[in-house]
C-alpha cells in the first residue's frame, strides 16, 4: 500500500503513474463472517454489540468487471447500513449476497463467506474496467451507494425503481470500509476539493438520502416557507435535512435529545428547537399503546415555535416510536416522508388524521444518481457542509459502529482507511477558509 499512498500524496502524480502501479493481491477490510450470523440470536437490538461481530481481515483483491472501478479508500464513514450489517438486522446481509450471486457469473463474486461492509468512501481511482470513459486512474472521487443493473425499463425514469437496485456495501460485497473498494463507475462523483478525506467521505449516503427525501420531487418537494419537522436534527441524516431546509428557505423545527445537540442545530442556523428529553415527551404508554395526548402536546409546542402554524412536512426516520405523532402534527394536506425506521419498522398511527385531513405518506429510499450528484454538487460549492464529528481507525471500526448504534455521536462518524491521519486531502484551501466555521460545527470548534 505504500506505493499507492506515495502516489496519492505526490502532487505531480499523473493518471499514467496510477495506471502503472502494481496493485496488491490483498488488502485490509472490515468484515462480518457468515458463520457468525446467528451470534446475537435471542438478544434485543440494543444488546447486540458491533464490537463483537466486526473483524479487520486481510481479504483478496476482487476481480474488476466491465463498468467498474477499484478505488483506494482514504476514508469511509459509518451509516446505519453498517450498523444493521454488524448486528445482522433486519436479516443477515449474507441473504442479500446469496441472492445477488445467483444473478450472473460476475455477480457470483459477491457471494462469499465474509462481507466487506461500508457504503461511503472518499479516495482515488486505481483501475477502471472495460467500457469506462468518464473516469480514469488518479481521479479523486467520492461514491454514492446505489448499485443498479439497468437492464429493465423500470429503472430508466428513476434508477431507484430498477428491480435490481441494491445498496453497495450492504446488499453487495467489497464495500468502502477497507483499504480498497470495488464500485460501479456510475456511483462515482468528484471529491469536493475543500474537504479532507474524512469530511468528504461523510456526506455520501446520508446527504443524498436527505436530498431525495426532502428536496427532490420524488420525496417531499420542499419549497420556500415550508415548516419542516426534523427528527434527530443533529444526527447523521437529520443534520443534512436541517441544512437543506435552511438553504432552501424553509423553517426547520429541529427535534433533538440533549442540550449539546440543540446547540449544534443553533450553530447551523436553526431557531425552532425541541429537546424531546428535556420536555419529556413519551409517545407510548406501554409497548402496545400510544398516547394521543402527547401528540397533541407536541403539536401545541410546534405552533408556539411557528407562530401558530402546523408543519407542512415531517422528515421521518425514527419510525415506530414517533410515527403516530408525525402523522398527527402534520398540517391538513401536508406530507410525512419516511425512510429508515431506526426505532422499529412496524408503524402505527390513527388513520383518521391521515385520510380526513388529506395528508400523504411518501416512502423514500436513498437517491438516484442524478439526485446524489446534485447533493454532492452542493457540498462541492460549499452550500451544504459535512457533519463528521469524529474519526476512528480501521482497527476501531467496531467501536465506531457501536457509537452510532447507541446514538452517542453527533453528525457522522468517520473511519480512516488509507489516510494516515485526519486533515489530509484538501486541494482548495481558499474555499475551505471561506466555510471553515460551518465545517467545524460538529467538531465543537469555530
Amino acid at each position: 500500500m505504500k506505493q499507492i499512498l506515495d502516489a496519492i500524496s505526490a502532487p505531480e502524480s499523473t493518471s499514467e503513474d496510477f495506471a502503472n502501479l502494481t496493485l496488491p493481491g490483498s488488502y485490509r477490510a472490515v468484515t462480518v463472517h457468515k458463520d457468525e450470523a446467528d451470534m446475537f440470536e435471542g438478544l434485543s437490538t440494543r444488546e447486540k454489540d458491533p464490537r463483537k461481530s466486526l473483524h479487520l481481515d486481510e481479504v483478496p483483491l476482487p476481480e474488476l468487471g466491465p463498468g467498474e472501478a477499484l478505488v483506494a479508500v482514504m476514508a469511509s464513514s459509518v451509516n446505519y447500513n453498517s450498523v444493521w450489517t454488524s448486528i445482522f438486522e433486519p436479516v443477515s446481509t449474507f441473504t442479500f449476497l446469496e441472492r445477488y450471486g445467483k444473478l450472473s457469473p460476475l455477480a457470483k463474486r459477491h457471494d462469499l463467506p465474509y462481507h466487506v461492509i461500508g457504503s461511503d468512501l472518499a479516495g482515488v481511482v486505481l483501475r477502471t474496467g472495460v467500457g469506462v470513459n468518464a473516469w480514469k486512474p488518479g481521479d479523486e472521487v467520492v461514491a454514492h451507494c446505489l448499485s443498479v443493473e439497468l437492464e429493465s425499463p423500470d429503472g430508466h425514469g428513476d434508477t431507484m425503481l430498477d428491480p435490481e437496485q441494491r445498496i453497495w456495501g450492504f446488499e453487495t460485497n467489497f464495500g468502502g470500509m477497507a483499504e480498497i473498494a470495488l464500485v460501479k463507475t456510475n456511483q462515482l462523483m468528484p471529491k469536493p476539493r475543500h474537504l479532507t478525506w474524512e469530511e468528504a467521505a461523510a456526506p455520501g449516503l446520508v446527504n443524498s438520502t436527505a436530498y431525495r427525501q426532502l428536496v427532490s420531487r420524488n420525496g417531499a418537494g420542499m419549497k420556500q416557507g415550508d415548516n419542516v419537522l426534523i427528527w434527530g436534527a443533529s444526527g447523521g441524516l437529520g443534520s443534512y435535512a436541517t441544512q437543506f431546509a435552511l438553504a432552501g428557505g424553509a423553517n426547520p423545527i429541529c427535534v433533538v435529545s440533549s442540550p449539546r445537540k440543540a446547540e449544534i442545530c443553533r450553530r447551523m442556523g436553526a431557531e425552532a428547537i425541541i429537546d424531546r428529553n428535556a420536555e419529556d415527551y413519551a409517545f407510548w404508554k406501554d409497548e402496545h399503546t400510544q398516547d394521543p395526548r402527547e401528540w397533541k402536546r407536541l403539536g401545541k409546542r410546534i405552533r408556539e415555535l411557528t407562530g401558530g402554524e402546523d408543519v407542512d412536512i415531517v422528515f421521518e426516520h425514527p419510525g415506530r416510536e414517533t410515527f403516530g405523532a408525525s402523522v398527527y402534527v402534520t398540517r391538513k394536506g401536508g406530507t410525512i416522508v419516511t425512510c429508515a425506521s431506526t426505532s422499529g419498522y412496524m408503524h402505527s398511527y390513527d388513520n383518521r388524521y391521515l385520510w380526513m385531513s388529506l395528508k400523504r405518506i411518501v416512502g423514500s429510499h436513498f437517491a438516484n444518481y442524478r439526485e446524489a450528484w446534485e447533493a454532492n454538487r452542493l457540498i462541492a460549492k460549499g452550500k451544504i457542509h459535512p457533519t463528521v464529528s469524529r474519526s476512528y481507525s480501521l482497527e476501531e471500526a467496531g467501536q465506531a459502529a457501536h457509537d452510532v448504534h447507541r446514538n452517542v455521536h453527533q453528525g457522522k462518524v468517520g473511519v480512516l482507511c488509507l489516510a494516515p491521519r485526519e486533515g489530509l486531502g484538501v486541494t482548495d484551501p481558499e474555499l475551505r477558509e471561506q466555510h471553515i466555521d460551518s465545517i467545524n460545527i460538529f467538531r465543537g470548534e469555530g
